[in-house]
């Protein structure tokens, strides 16, 4: 199949790209567990401890607007930067020592949700002009296989930390990833020319531009769209996990910790093969598949067997991450650059906000309906979609809207 996987790890700014990920992504989620058991520590609220991922999340909302400033200014220097600032920014939790202090807290998750949103675009942008075209497949699974890796094994760090020696502790490892993300990426190596928004564009111009190529283009919008789809299936179907092991496998809620494994290890098989798969098909069949792979797995999750809810964990697993993957290669590949922080943090917006609110239509689902017919709905639904991107499809033109002209290869230096 043409695996690239070694290819990536040799190249220089592959290499450090994923380094500066992997830290910073360890570190975020270490502190997004902790966060919560110290509010909950502090303050004695469940419902305080449950705000501390909506701080973190609700930035999300703001992508297109925060997003413009990856095309004003060059996009290594910001990241740099803005790892930097949230090192700083990460020191400001030393100070919690009591109920009073807790603001401090959500404050600086706040702030570190902005310069996510932020850094993810600037990164998206930056691996179009870093990464070369042919690794990128590869290198987009590379990164959501350390993505979730890291949100396998950090969390118990985080939690062991805490509990060894109290939640400063983990603030102050989050805020050393972030400098250690700073270096990473302050060693790739390219070239970057003086972004055209900058000097020719008003800012609220600039914003809607973004949005408005993402929603005229004919291969990213079908993309970007059923990507938040799945992830909003996923988030309705996941909050059925306590009922089905409950009710229909009589099992205790420890067990969800098994589910949970076998969907990481799904993923991680899913992000190595990704790109060598987008060689074999196209993205759009890539995504297609991973989502109908996604959908069988929610409906299998109805049945009352554990060895078949084992494997639609599996299936999930292997099927979740493909939309993902498959829009954000399209949107590196087909974004121009000057555009392509803007158009990335519109995706993200477009792909990750609606998670939330899918939670929260999930919770209800599950307290006032029996949980197969929340999973039910999610699968069939799923299909649904996939069925629709599959037909539209064979429509579809792959050029751009006009007006834009293609994303250059920029060299690296």
């Amino acid at each position: 199949m043409g695996w690239n996987t070694l290819k990536v790890f040799r190249d220089r700014n592959a290499g450090l790209y994923l380094g500066g990920v992997i830290v910073s992504g360890f570190g975020n989620s270490a502190m997004s567990l902790a966060a919560g058991i110290w509010v909950k520590t502090l303050t004695g609220s469940s419902s305080l401890a449950a705000l501390v991922s909506f701080c973190v999340w609700a930035p999300t909302f703001a992508g297109p607007v925060i997003g413009t400033v990856a095309d004003r200014v060059r996009r290594r220097p910001l990241l740099v930067a803005t790892n930097l600032i949230l090192a700083t920014v990460m020191t400001s939790p030393l100070l919690v020592r009591s109920e009073d202090h807790v603001w401090l807290l959500f404050a600086a998750l706040t702030l570190v949700g902005v310069g996510m949103v932020l850094t993810d675009a600037a990164e998206t942008a930056l691996v179009a002009a870093a990464v070369p075209a042919e690794l990128r497949g590869d290198f987009n699974g590379l990164v959501l296989t350390a993505i979730e890796s890291m949100k396998l094994l950090a969390p118990l760090a985080g939690a062991s930390l805490f509990t060894a020696f109290g939640g400063p502790t983990v603030a102050l490892l989050d805020a050393v990833t972030f400098v250690l993300a700073a270096v990473a990426f302050r060693l790739i190596r390219v070239r970057e020319a003086v972004p055209e928004a900058r000097v020719r564009q008003a800012w609220t111009a600039g914003t809607a531009e973004g949005a408005r190529y993402l929603r005229r283009h004919p291969v990213l919008r079908p993309l970007v769209v059923t990507s938040g789809t799945t992830m909003m299936l996923a988030g309705v179907s996941s909050t059925a996990t306590y009922a089905m092991l409950d009710a229909g496998l009589h099992r205790s809620p420890a067990f969800a910790g098994v589910l949970t494994s076998v969907q990481g290890l799904g993923s991680v098989v899913s992000g190595l093969a990704a790109g060598a798969l987008m060689r074999r098909m196209s993205v759009r069949t890539f995504s297609t598949a991973g989502l109908v792979l996604f959908a069988l797995g929610t409906l299998a999750r109805a049945t009352p067997w554990t060895p078949v809810v084992i494997g639609s964990s599996l299936m999930i697993g292997l099927g979740l991450p493909c939309p993902l993957i498959a829009a954000l290669t399209a949107v590196q590949k087909h974004t121009p650059s000057e555009l392509l922080g803007r158009v990335a943090a519109t995706a993200n917006t477009v792909m990750y906000a609606p998670t939330g609110l899918a939670l929260l239509l999930g919770t209800g689902m599950v307290a006032g309906l029996d949980y197969r017919v929340q999973l039910l709905a999610a699968g069939t639904f799923g299909l649904a979609a996939a069925s629709a991107l599959a037909l539209t499809g064979r429509t579809t033109r792959t050029t751009a809207p006009v007006g834009t002209r293609p994303a250059p290869e920029t060299q690296k230096g």
